[in-house]
């Protein structure tokens, strides 16, 4: 077995849940420790997110010991080996220790067993292969701890080998590099990446999405995603030409107005100009019914939107669209203009939501049925003519004014007149 070659704080490891459970089964003839991106993430001083453990134990033992524990087990995968284990409220998956007897991408045969080199080499990134002892030790047989200390992604043993067997480690090396990675992706990694690009057509659109939004909140996207498209990678996952310094500005304007990352409008700049680029996504990545609205909504003419807008055109706009797609057009329109994002038109125009509030229109059926207009599409033309009338004057909400309004219309209707969809 390959010694311990360095020790991560173990402050994290003695959280009650978590020491609790690893004291339960590391004992008694049976070893556990936690795997994985939780001790990746540990020694890059990164967030720890799930915490993933393998041990010895075989699944039915793991359920045994949990539950005389008072712990819950669920054997949420346990034709793999993976019992979740529920320890006073934070849910842990366990997995026995396994080797390949065959591989054939995501259908790979596994065998249990209690070597923990061989679990570390059927991993996919050297990084992720690592593993930590209760009180911290640290033990890498792939090279793991290396590549971290260089913050270089780089396939276990033949990557080539790695990719047959699950074509989704494409995308997760991409994904992993734009996350942990500093520098020039790995030369091997990518050269097996661009030679099994064939195997991307082959998954599903749930896992390809899943890694894509993944990979565009990691924060070294930009860079990524332009070493995919010169390999001839993003285009074949979005299905059209990639609008990189769209997607980058986007980012930019996101630190500048101090917004949230939001992985729509990323992935709109990234791939949506007109409306048959979000038809497109949507069938590519099996997006959500809202993705795809706001997809259509920020294709729907943001050329349109300029930087000499005045707020009365960024009022009318954003009471159409409300502040979310007013949002996603206004600062895609920015993305693409010759102006940077320390413009100060651009800004008041893409900050309009946060200083007004879109009103609701005042005037209602019943105020044109009292002015002699019956039901039907006359009153529903009324309506929408009267609308109008308000929007260009402003929003005003001074009832004299309004019923100004309702009397110019009534006035002005058509005998005839039949209404289009009222908005």
């Amino acid at each position: 077995m390959t010694e311990p070659l360095r020790r991560v704080d173990a402050a994290w490891l003695q959280e009650a849940p978590l020491n609790n459970l690893l004291a339960v089964l590391d004992r008694a003839g049976e070893e556990a420790r936690v795997v994985g991106g939780a001790v990746r993430n540990a020694l890059l001083a990164e967030p720890i997110g799930d915490i993933d453990i393998a041990t010895t134990a075989l699944p039915p033992e793991v359920i045994r010991r949990a539950q005389a524990a008072g712990f819950k087990a669920v054997p949420t995968g346990i034709e793999h080996g993976t019992i979740t284990v529920v320890v006073h409220g934070r849910p842990f998956e366990v997995t026995t220790l396994r080797e390949d007897v065959e591989t054939f991408g995501r259908h790979a045969k596994v065998a249990f067993g209690r070597d923990w080199k061989r679990d570390a080499e059927r991993r996919d990134f050297t990084m992720n292969a690592l593993s930590a002892t209760r009180d911290g030790t640290v033990y890498d047989y792939v090279g793991g701890l290396a590549d971290v200390e260089a913050r270089r992604v780089r396939f276990i043993g033949d990557a080539a080998t790695r990719i047959a067997e699950d074509c989704l480690r494409i995308l997760r090396f991409f994904r992993f590099h734009a996350a942990y990675g500093e520098g020039a992706l790995d030369p091997a990694g990518l050269a097996a990446c661009i030679a099994g690009r064939g195997g991307l057509d082959q998954l599903s659109r749930e896992r390809v999405r899943a890694e894509l939004i993944k990979l565009l909140l990691a924060k070294h996207a930009v860079p990524v995603l332009a070493a995919m498209t010169e390999a001839g990678l993003l285009d074949q996952v979005l299905g059209g030409v990639p609008l990189l310094a769209s997607h980058a500005n986007m980012r930019k304007l996101e630190a500048t107005l101090a917004l949230a990352p939001d992985v729509v409008r990323r992935l709109g700049a990234l791939g949506v100009s007109v409306a048959e680029d979000a038809e497109r996504l949507r069938e590519r990545l099996r997006l959500t019914n809202a993705e795809y609205a706001r997809f259509a909504s920020m294709a729907d003419g943001w050329w349109h939107i300029s930087s000499h807008w005045g707020e009365r055109e960024g009022r009318v706009l954003l009471y159409r669209l409300g502040a979310e797609r007013y949002t996603d057009r206004a600062l895609l329109a920015w993305t693409r203009s010759s102006e940077d994002a320390a413009d100060q038109r651009w800004r008041l125009l893409a900050t309009l939501p946060a200083r007004w509030s879109a009103p609701v229109f005042p005037l209602k059926s019943g105020d044109f049925v009292a002015r002699g207009i019956t039901p039907g599409p006359r009153l529903g033309a009324a309506l929408t003519a009267a609308e109008k009338a308000w929007i260009e004057a402003g929003f005003p909400d001074d009832r004299a004014v309004l019923s100004a309004i309702a009397d110019a219309t009534v006035m002005n209707l058509p005998a005839s007149a039949s209404s289009p969809r009222h908005s």
